[in-house]
């Protein structure tokens, strides 16, 4: 469900309006990276919430873990560093989090698309698979999306190295630039995924990067909240420049 405006606990001063962006923004919530739909502060203050920090459900589930009920909280718990189990980078803000399993997922994460299709490439989320990562060329580690084939496959963890690495200097240092805006860069395509060792030829390695390079779009795109088809072109025009 959506609303044109709403009032949220984390910035009670003033009401948040939705908006729509094709400007990379930092979420205050989760502290993540977001683009798209999302909801930023009427009265101009530098605030911004990913739809799903802005609208969170009290408690959700999970197909990939069946018996933990995951509870919204505002900060993680605990004074031990806590990382997200969906994407293994650490959780600095708002998190759903399972008491009895001490798991933990970022709003974005819990609420990945388990099926990405543009109409011609489809992706299925799976907690593990056993074949290499385009972009690493390992196997295992994080959640990842495969392709309908199974030739392709990305960890959704390889995707977030790839936009804090791209984006560390996101305030300054550590987000914004010297006129108060977010960087627009997405982590170029070039030189990131790898051939995978039964792509041979020049022609099915070009294709096959090809099409793992679309499938990288609507995952960053899902990763940063809106997996949508139109901002995953978004995703895609800032990746070539």
């Amino acid at each position: 469900m959506k609303y044109n405006e709403i009032s949220h606990f984390s910035h009670p001063q003033h009401k948040l309006k939705f908006e729509y962006s094709e400007v990379p923004f930092k979420c205050d919530g989760c502290k993540e990276v977001g683009i798209g739909s999302h909801y930023k502060c009427s009265a101009f203050c530098d605030f911004d919430l990913h739809m799903q920090c802005a609208l969170p459900s009290t408690t959700i589930s999970h197909p990939f873990y069946t018996k933990c009920s995951f509870q919204f909280l505002s900060r993680p718990p605990g004074d031990v560093p806590r990382y997200c189990n969906a994407c293994e980078k650490d959780v600095n803000g708002f998190v759903y989090h399972c008491n009895s399993c001490g798991f933990d997922l970022h709003p974005c994460c819990a609420k990945l698309p388990m099926v990405l299709n543009d109409g011609e490439v489809k992706l299925f989320l799976y907690r593990k698979v056993s074949a290499p990562c385009n972009r690493c060329g390992r196997k295992g580690r994080s959640w990842s999306y495969r392709s309908e084939c199974k030739k392709y496959n990305l960890h959704v963890a390889c995707v977030r190295e790839m936009l804090v690495d791209n984006w560390q200097e996101l305030y300054f240092g550590r987000g914004k630039g010297p006129a108060g805006k977010l960087e627009t860069k997405i982590p170029s395509l070039k030189n990131t995924l790898q051939p995978l060792p039964h792509q041979k030829g020049k022609g099915k390695m070009k294709k096959g990067c090809e099409i793992a390079g679309l499938a990288l779009q609507f995952v960053v795109s899902a990763l940063l909240g809106d997996p949508t088809a139109l901002i995953a072109g978004v995703v895609g025009s800032l990746m070539s420049r």
